[in-house]
C-alpha cells in the first residue's frame, strides 16, 4: 500500500473505535447523528474515567482538536474503559492514538485499563498495526462518504447500543 496522506485522513479515536464495532454506527456518528448523550453506559464510562487514576495530572488531553487522550504520562498514554466487551475496538483506538502521536514525532506506549475489572494491558504500536490503522483510515473515509448508511448487520451487542432504536425502527 502506498503512503497515505495522514493529514487528510486524520480523525477522532472514537471513529476508529466505531469502525471496528459497526460501520453503520460510524456513518451515523460522522453525520452528526449522535445517541451517546442519552446512553447510561457512556455516562458511567465518563464518570469512571474522571474518578480513576487521580494522581495523574495530564488528563483529558485534546491534541489538534482531533484526538482526546484520557491520561498522558512521560512514557505512556492510558485509555480507561468501562468493560472489555469490545476489546478489539478499544485496542485499535489506543493504537490509533499511538500512531497519531508517532506521526507528530512522539513515541509512547499505551496502557488499556479496566478499573472495574482490575485489568490492565500494555499496548505497543508495531509496523503491522500501523498498516492496519492506515487501511482503517482509508475504509473510514470511504464509509463516511457514502450517501446512505451501510447495510444493517445484526450483532450480539446491538441491543445495548445507543443507536439500536435508530437502526431497528425500520425508518433508516
Amino acid at each position: 500500500m502506498e503512503e497515505i496522506n495522514f493529514k487528510s485522513l486524520k480523525i477522532s479515536g472514537l471513529k476508529i473505535n466505531y469502525y471496528y464495532i459497526c460501520h453503520r454506527k460510524l456513518w451515523f456518528f460522522d453525520k452528526g447523528i449522535t445517541a451517546e448523550n442519552t446512553s447510561e453506559r457512556v455516562k458511567i464510562g465518563r464518570l469512571l474515567t474522571n474518578q480513576s487514576y487521580q494522581s495523574y495530572k495530564k488528563r483529558e488531553i485534546l491534541i489538534d482538536e482531533t484526538i482526546n487522550l484520557d491520561i498522558v504520562s512521560k512514557e505512556e498514554v492510558i485509555e480507561i474503559k468501562l468493560s472489555n466487551r469490545l476489546e478489539e475496538a478499544q485496542k485499535m483506538q489506543l493504537l490509533y492514538y499511538l500512531y497519531y502521536l508517532k506521526k507528530l514525532g512522539i513515541n509512547k506506549k499505551g496502557i488499556l485499563v479496566y478499573p472495574k475489572l482490575k485489568k490492565r494491558e500494555e499496548i505497543e504500536l508495531k509496523p503491522e498495526d500501523e498498516k492496519e490503522i492506515e487501511n482503517a483510515l482509508v475504509r473510514i473515509d470511504e464509509i463516511t462518504k457514502l450517501k446512505s448508511p451501510p447495510p444493517l448487520e445484526r450483532k450480539p451487542f446491538c441491543t445495548k447500543c445507543s443507536y439500536y432504536e435508530l437502526c431497528f425502527s425500520g425508518e433508516v
